[in-house]
């Protein structure tokens, strides 16, 4: 006549009054994060990737080749020179042409006294006399991309990256590396690419 009345199991409470099961999982889900992070931290010291060269869209290049350009006519600059509170690549002080990579730089100077050329990064350097505001001795080009008159040797080692007693094989090495930085694929230029090839003949044949 009396039925048995078993009571139902009650879960054990933690803290907050939270069921046991529930603390004991996000305790070990915390465990788990925190081990991860520890071995991939300590992989990455153990195992450090190398930097990837960041490409600079020919700016570097284009550089040398506006200094060796700026050289050649016989005009006075300096190099990152602030300018209406703008640092320009190069500004010519006995003109007051201001010479820049940057747009943005470009726009806030055309209201200002000093006259502003903006240069695009596949510009070649000796093209921008056609902008400059004044006139521009002729120059003579020797070698890819030179406006100095040096041998096509020295231009051609300089593309390199190498020194004057390079040889053969320093040659070869240091063009597999610039042809990779060079290569369109790779942030470089058709004009990069085949200056560096035209460089890589030169050199080789002259130091073979």
């Amino acid at each position: 006549m009396f039925g048995w009345f078993l009571p139902s199991p009650v879960p054990a409470e933690g803290a907050f009054g939270l069921p046991q099961w529930l603390l004991v999982g996000v305790a070990l889900g915390l465990a788990s994060s925190a081990a991860a992070a520890v071995l991939f931290l300590a992989a990455d010291r153990l195992f450090p990737t190398e930097p990837q060269p960041r490409s600079d869209g020919g700016e570097l290049r284009r550089r040398t080749e506006i200094r060796e350009y700026l050289n050649a006519i016989g005009e006075p600059f300096a190099e990152d020179h602030p300018v209406e509170g703008e640092t320009v690549a190069f500004y010519l002080p006995e003109r007051d042409v201001a010479v820049t990579f940057d747009v943005g730089a470009f726009y806030r100077l055309e209201h200002a006294d000093t006259y502003a050329v903006l240069v695009e990064h596949e510009l070649p350097g000796f093209a921008l006399g056609a902008r400059l505001p004044f006139e521009v001795p002729e120059v003579e080009f020797d070698g890819p991309g030179d406006a100095t008159g040096r041998d096509p040797l020295d231009v051609a080692l300089s593309e390199l990256g190498v020194s004057g007693d390079a040889d053969i094989e320093e040659i070869r090495a240091a063009y597999r590396r610039r042809v990779k930085e060079a290569h369109p694929d790779q942030g470089g230029d058709e004009d990069e690419f085949k200056r560096v090839r035209e460089a890589y003949a030169t050199a080789k044949q002259r130091a073979g």
